[in-house]
């Protein structure tokens, strides 16, 4: 209960709603530290963690791009963030979709994920690429990557970016090859790799 109360004062005193949240958790943890309230301090730092996290996470989602012309967009979201990042990687994700024909494509970035240096040592293996059909080796400034043909004429491109990240862009409904380039231009992928380094 008193590590609830010296929280809810930390957010809810006029001068810390002018303030850094995180900084305010920090200094909350520190004096309860210094009181000798060291489950008060942890809860606190906890606090200060999350919301460090969430910093994080929203700088990350903007790093998605705008939909092109003639196309639509979701809000771009998080699948996997906190304990479930922990075990899977963190997972952002965006849909767009083409207003005259239906067309969508499915961005997906996913960072420090556990399966991913599988991933990129199959990406390099020329017997996987000989025994998918259609499936093709794709390289975009210096990022390697899979270019796989999907029914009706969609495409799915995958793409390592450093060392933590897959980026996948799917194309359904008719979304070709050409349109997830045009997609993969419009990204910054060195600011993409070094918002999941920072």
């Amino acid at each position: 209960m008193k590590a609830m109360i010296l929280v809810a004062c930390a957010v809810l005193s006029p001068i810390a709603a002018q303030a850094d949240p995180v900084l305010d958790q920090i200094d909350a943890a520190r004096r309860a530290y210094e009181a000798g309230e060291t489950g008060v301090a942890i809860e606190a730092l906890n606090l200060a963690i999350i919301d460090i996290q969430q910093q994080q996470t929203e700088k990350q989602l903007q790093l998605f791009p705008e939909p092109l012309p003639g196309w639509t967009a979701d809000q771009a979201g998080a699948e996997a963030t906190g304990f479930m990042a922990a075990l899977t990687g963190k997972v952002l994700s965006r849909t767009y979709q083409q207003t005259e024909t239906g067309a969508e494509l499915v961005m997906t970035i996913s960072a420090n994920s556990p399966f991913l240096g599988f991933i990129s040592g199959l990406m390099q293996t020329p017997l996987f690429m000989q025994g998918a059909d259609g499936l093709g080796a794709y390289v975009h400034q210096g990022y390697r990557g899979l270019l796989e043909p999907q029914e009706n004429g969609a495409t799915k491109l995958s793409l390592v970016i450093g060392n933590s990240i897959l980026l996948q862009l799917e194309g359904r409904q008719g979304a070709d090859a050409d349109t997830l380039e045009a997609y993969l231009n419009a990204m910054d992928l060195k600011a993409l790799e070094q918002a999941f380094d920072s």
